[in-house]
């Protein structure tokens, strides 16, 4: 059965393709009335069925950040502490961050970033849910709850991109109403007055949206637990509590911990496994979905190419691995007689993994996250070159046996071990691909918001307010179900927290964004960190949680490391927050957004905006 996605009636605004960054002129087909004439709000959005199609755009265009080749997702993961980029035979892939994050470099290119993506995808989202809610008094509604819940949906998405833009960017113009006119005079607001006002939105939808609705539309969990994320970002700590148990307590949800699914009967099999095999995620035995992005091999308006995880984030193995007697070992190729590609698809290396994610989180023997099965070491795979199988011209001893990092003399075997040598999270990755010979990773729905996360969620939230025991049963909650051993109130700091999100969460949650989340609240509290530091939001961007939290954690950024190309891997404090790209800058000639300190530009800033504007009046 097909999944059908309406396309959205699309306005050409020119002036927030301006904001938005694009290269898109300003053409006179533009403001061409007669073109603009057929999407005028009173032929388009005068149904329920034709406002709701702008909703349906943001559930579509909420699946980019995973999908396709370069996902977005890659930047979140390496300005954390779990992943750098793992492009090592060339320049341009964001390494040398000092060089090369700029205000007017590339920002949104697969081979090099997507900052510029979450810029331009962030303030497309937002266009969409305000035309839903500027128009939502168009239709005739058949009941006020049929509206609100409509107006609702709108609130989250619009709360769900500027809670991302404002983690990412700080300070960014906020856009409560549809544009419909010519507009260059765009001025950046407050964090946290665009944060308030995405709460009191988020309150009004917990009311309305309905808890039951169709598999990757908005949920009432899903408004909570967004709005327990900006609760925590504002320092309403209590508040955050409160929104996170009207999840985790409502009824409706709750962990999977018993087997479900397509191998509920294959007892080599566990339920970490079954959590994130594509045809489970969307069941509606999985209580604990929240939000999902839907996307299907036979579904109308797919993802062109799937999710493509297999080959963004598995070891570049297929070469550069020789056996210890020197012969070419492995083989990415489809049909081998050991046929590996087909086991774990053909990784490029792109987002590696640290040692950090990889090894240093992954302690307790009983974790099934990091099971035997679910988890891949290099050690796992073998010899497949058939060039070199018994009965060849070149038969070699280590044919079929596990690949080796070094010979008896302790020489290497790969000439590079950033991009072909690391262990990855098998259980979470594997999506099967038959449109490919060699998987890179299929059509698969994918987890936005999990109840797993809502309780992390809460556990930091009762951290900030010291009731660690609290806490430590949160957490601990995550923890039983994935087999390993509880922890108590004294192991409870943010370092646990942020591991376990790290075990949890990977390819999930958006790292960079909450990472940032949790600099900004140390700096407003001033609460000392288990590193014996604290902060503060005047020296935000010289001095912060986030930029010492990579340094501590991983072995790359500022420690030396260069690619094989010849780049050196480099970071700064002020990348805690990304450069607004120039385009949006420069072409907002009446008005002014600011440029975070460390780039380009910062030095015209102006105040931002610390009120939110009166509604223009239309002419």
């Amino acid at each position: 059965m097909k999944t059908n996605y309406k396309k959205p009636a699309v306005i050409a605004v020119a002036s927030l393709a301006l904001l938005l960054g694009g290269t898109t002129g300003c053409s006179d087909e533009w403001l061409d009335t007669k073109e603009l004439s057929f999407y005028t709000p009173e032929n388009t959005f005068n149904t329920p069925e034709g406002l709701m199609a702008t909703l349906i755009a943001c559930e579509r265009n909420m699946r980019y950040e995973w999908y396709g080749d370069g996902s977005p997702i890659i930047t979140e993961n390496i300005f954390s502490e779990i992943a750098v980029e793992g492009t090592t035979d060339k320049s341009g892939p964001a390494q040398d961050l000092n060089l090369q994050i700029t205000p007017d470099a590339q920002l949104n290119h697969t081979d090099y970033n997507r900052i510029g993506w979450y810029w331009y995808e962030g303030f497309k989202g937002i266009k969409y849910a305000n035309t839903a809610i500027s128009n939502i008094d168009l239709p005739e509604w058949e009941s006020e709850e049929q509206k609100n819940a409509v107006l609702g949906a709108a609130y989250f998405h619009r709360a769900y991109r500027y809670y991302r833009l404002t983690q990412q960017f700080g300070d960014v113009p906020l856009i409560l109403e549809e544009i419909t006119k010519p507009k260059l005079d765009f001025y950046s607001t407050k964090r946290e007055v665009i944060l308030q006002q995405m709460k009191t939105d988020l309150e009004f939808a917990e009311e309305w949206v309905p808890a039951i609705v169709d598999k990757g539309a908005v949920s009432k969990g899903a408004v909570s637990h967004l709005l327990t994320k900006v609760n925590l970002a504002l320092g309403l700590f209590d508040d955050a509590i409160a929104s996170a148990s009207r999840v985790i307590d409502g009824g409706t949800h709750a962990l999977m911990t018993e087997r479900f699914g397509v191998d509920a009967g294959d007892p080599s099999k566990n339920i970490i496994w079954d959590l994130h095999r594509p045809a489970n995620k969307s069941l509606a035995i999985n209580k604990e979905a929240l939000m999902l992005v839907i996307d299907r091999l036979d579904m109308d308006g797919n993802m062109d190419g799937g999710i493509q995880i297999m080959r963004q984030s598995i070891p570049y193995w297929g070469s550069n691995i020789n056996t210890p007697t020197g012969n070419k070992g492995t083989s990415d190729k489809a049909g081998e007689p050991i046929p590996q590609v087909e086991q774990y698809g053909r990784g490029i290396g792109r987002s590696r993994g640290t040692w950090y994610a990889t090894n240093m989180i992954w302690g307790d023997p009983n974790d099934l996250r990091h099971a035997p099965g679910n988890w891949m070491d290099m050690e796992d795979l073998v010899y497949n070159n058939p060039g070199i199988a018994p009965g060849t011209q070149t038969p070699d001893p280590y044919y079929g046996k596990p690949l080796q990092l070094r010979n008896d003399a302790g020489a290497l075997l790969t000439i590079d071990t950033i991009r072909c040598w690391y262990s990855w999270p098998h259980y979470k990755v594997y999506i099967p691909d038959p449109e490919r010979a060699q998987p890179a990773g299929g059509h698969t729905d994918w987890y936005v918001f999990r109840l797993a996360e809502t309780y992390l969620l809460r556990a930091e939230a009762y951290f900030w307010k010291d009731q660690l025991a609290l806490a430590a049963a949160d957490i601990n909650a995550v923890r039983t179900r994935a087999g390993a051993a509880a922890i108590t109130a004294a192991d409870v700091n943010i370092a646990a927290i942020l591991d376990e999100r790290a075990r949890e969460l990977y390819w999930e949650e958006p790292r960079k964004t909450e990472l940032t989340r949790i600099a900004y609240i140390f700096a407003m509290t001033g609460k000392t960190a288990y590193n014996g530091k604290s902060y503060n939001m005047e020296s935000f961007s010289d001095n912060n949680f986030w930029y010492d939290r990579i340094m501590e954690k991983t072995e790359f950024y500022n420690q030396g490391v260069k690619t094989r190309h010849g780049d050196e891997y480099t970071m700064s404090a002020f990348h805690v927050l990304w450069p607004i790209p120039a385009d949006a800058i420069n072409t907002n000639t009446q008005g002014q957004i600011n440029q975070n300190k460390g780039y380009a530009g910062y030095e015209n800033n102006v105040p931002p905006l610390t009120e939110i504007p009166p509604a223009e009046e239309e002419e």
